[in-house]
């Protein structure tokens, strides 16, 4: 799609300092943009490809318009507006309503006419299709679903039964919502499935990569609230609560029946052991390994850097080593505070 840069800048409500009548067509970064592409500068050290970029208009603060000799669109959030600007010039391809000839589809279902069934999906008895809804091609619906409006399936979704997503949800492909979570009861060294009997129940407004794994409830459902986005390979366990807007990186994991609250954040390869509640607006780096609960907003770390392996085994021996030295420290502690006791006493 082609734009008038005043029209892409006012559509944002950001300044424009250029051409309102220069046309973008497309967008790239900053090292690579060419005419008729619009970038974006959000990290400074990036600052020095502003002198030779070729991009017609560049979004950034205004902090940095000076060094910029293209147009550019000042934001307060760059890559807010970048993000907004690029989905105007990349839509979301048209579809056609209707259903391919190798779709399977139960006469039950009730899909809206507007919706779009593509090739070799399955949808089961009594689902519930949405206005303007995209099925793409080996989609399983199974039977109960219910999809509302707006919402887009890439391909190879699997929703098994009874899963519930809201409006104007995007699922990318091989992910997998309302399998059975991993509940298990042991009889003398043998394990015994537990019947996994709660939903999948999806907000509006939520994200899930490819290749991502939410299990259905045991009893009460796996719930995602409105505007959740979690990235591939991700998974989510039985019963477990996620508030609204959260977002996780890939190959994140939690555990059965945590509860998180509403915008927090979770770096790549995060992991959250079950049955613990993480508040509102709580935020962990990549690779934290979460073993208890945080209820306080803030941002949390562990694990070790990367560093150069001989250093890396020194500090893990030491780390092997902390309870003794623990134990010895508590030891001197008590030493110490002896001889001073003895000091301070009155001599005869």
């Amino acid at each position: 799609m082609v734009s008038r840069l005043g029209d892409l800048a006012a559509s944002v409500g950001a300044e424009l300092r250029g051409d309102p009548d220069l046309r973008i067509s497309g967008v790239g970064t900053l090292s690579g943009a060419t005419s008729g592409q619009i970038s974006f500068l959000t990290n400074p050290k990036y600052r020095h490809y502003l002198a030779d970029t070729k991009a017609s208009a560049v979004i950034l603060s205004a902090e940095y318009a000076e060094h910029c000799h293209a147009a550019v669109v000042i934001s307060d959030n760059p890559h807010l507006a970048y993000a907004r600007i690029a989905a105007q010039l990349f839509p979301p391809a048209r579809f056609e309503p209707g259903r391919h000839p190798s779709a399977v589809v139960d006469e039950s279902a009730a899909v809206d006419a507007s919706a779009w069934i593509g090739p070799c999906a399955v949808v089961g008895a009594d689902v519930m299709i949405g206005a303007g809804v995209y099925i793409g091609p080996g989609c399983v619906i199974e039977p109960g679903c219910k999809i509302a409006a707006g919402s887009r399936l890439v391909a190879r979704v699997t929703l098994c039964r009874d899963t519930e997503l809201g409006e104007r949800c995007l699922i990318h492909p091989g992910a997998v919502l309302g399998a059975d979570g991993f509940g298990l009861a042991n009889d003398q060294g043998r394990w015994e499935k537990v019947p996994q009997l709660g939903r999948v129940r999806v907000g509006k407004r939520v994200e899930i990569g490819a290749n991502t794994t939410i299990d259905r409830g045991a009893l009460d459902d796996t719930v995602l609230a409105d505007g959740v986005k979690l990235d591939n390979l991700i998974m989510i366990a039985h019963n477990v609560q996620v508030g609204e807007d959260t977002a996780m990186a890939g190959l994140s994991g939690v555990a059965g029946s945590t509860r998180i609250g509403r915008g927090c954040t979770f770096g790549g390869a995060s992991g959250v052991v079950g049955h613990i509640k993480i508040g509102d607006n709580v935020h962990f780096s990549g690779q934290a390994l979460v073993t208890r609960s945080f209820e306080q907003p803030g941002y949390y770390s562990s694990g070790l850097p990367a560093t150069e392996n001989s250093a890396w085994k020194r500090a893990v021996a030491r780390i092997r080593h902390l309870d003794d030295f623990a134990k010895r420290l508590k030891q001197l502690e008590k030493q110490v505070k002896e001889l001073l006791g003895n000091v301070s006493q009155p001599k005869d």
